[in-house]
């Protein structure tokens, strides 16, 4: 069993920035691929980024090239999503997810919670 915890979401304007965290704790966090995806209300889940276990390899969305940057820090089991130039689009809960690959949801075993990011114009 995995249990991942996500933080560092909030009330931004737009153009601010924001990091996300999420913490793993359980299997071997540094075996596995580890996504970021996003769910605003009344839309589907949808793929942000994703990094390999290495690290070597980032993948992201077309919407978020540029302005988030995913990466990883095997050592402290953790995942990170540093968001510049915050759009009010970007407004949705995050979350993070593990033992998986790809950008639809359902190629991902397991989930955060989920931290609300909210960007206002």
């Amino acid at each position: 069993q995995v249990q991942l915890v996500e933080s560092g979401g909030g009330y931004v304007q737009a153009g601010e920035s924001l990091r996300l965290s999420c913490t793993a704790s359980g299997r071997t966090f540094s075996a596995y691929a580890m996504g970021w995806f996003r769910q605003a209300p009344g839309k589907e889940r949808e793929f942000v980024a994703a990094i390999t276990w290495s690290g070597a390899s980032t993948y992201s969305t077309d919407s978020v090239k540029g302005r988030f940057t995913i990466s990883r820090d095997n050592a402290k089991n953790t995942v990170y999503l540093q968001m510049n130039s915050l759009k009010p689009e970007d407004t949705a809960v995050y979350f993070c997810a593990s033992h998986g690959g790809g950008s639809t949801a359902t190629g991902w075993r397991y989930w955060g919670q989920g931290t609300q990011v909210t960007v206002s114009s």
